[in-house]
């Protein structure tokens, strides 16, 4: 079930965003603040997949028009749980006339599911941060 983010749900997301950072390095650079860093300033949006038994599975944000804060925790991948989060998403923001980007590390398995999902690599920058042994991070911009 995807429905919108309450603050009661922010101690399960991070709990979630733990299973996935520990999976798959996601985010890269695990957050002084996972709960800020969920719930950043110019938020304008989130929503989080629950499973039957209330565990949050999954998690997506809009923030100043760009989709971000995608992830969803390993037990509930293979179930259409992510597609599932940005298609709610992208329905929000075309019901507003939001046109949405996003941006994301090259790691092969987002690149695919993005491909996948129709959206459309537009341009590649450095980003202004650091991958955790200081090295530069280059994110691939989309949009849909």
């Amino acid at each position: 079930m995807i429905r919108e983010r309450r603050a009661v749900d922010l101690p399960g997301c991070v709990a979630a965003l733990r299973a996935v950072h520990e999976a798959d390095a996601y985010p890269l650079n695990w957050p002084a603040d996972p709960v800020r860093w969920l719930d950043p300033p110019g938020l304008v949006a989130a929503w989080v997949a629950e499973s039957p038994d209330g565990t949050i599975t999954g998690h997506v944000a809009i923030q100043a028009g760009e989709l971000s804060r995608l992830f969803v925790t390993p037990a509930a991948r293979r179930q259409s749980v992510g597609t599932a989060l940005v298609d709610h998403a992208t329905a929000w923001a075309v019901e507003r006339g939001i046109e949405l980007t996003l941006e994301v590390t090259g790691r092969a398995d987002a690149v695919a599911f993005y491909a996948a999902t129709g959206w459309q690599h537009t341009h590649t920058t450095r980003a202004n941060w650091t991958d955790p042994a200081g090295g530069p991070v280059h994110l691939r911009h989309y949009t849909r």
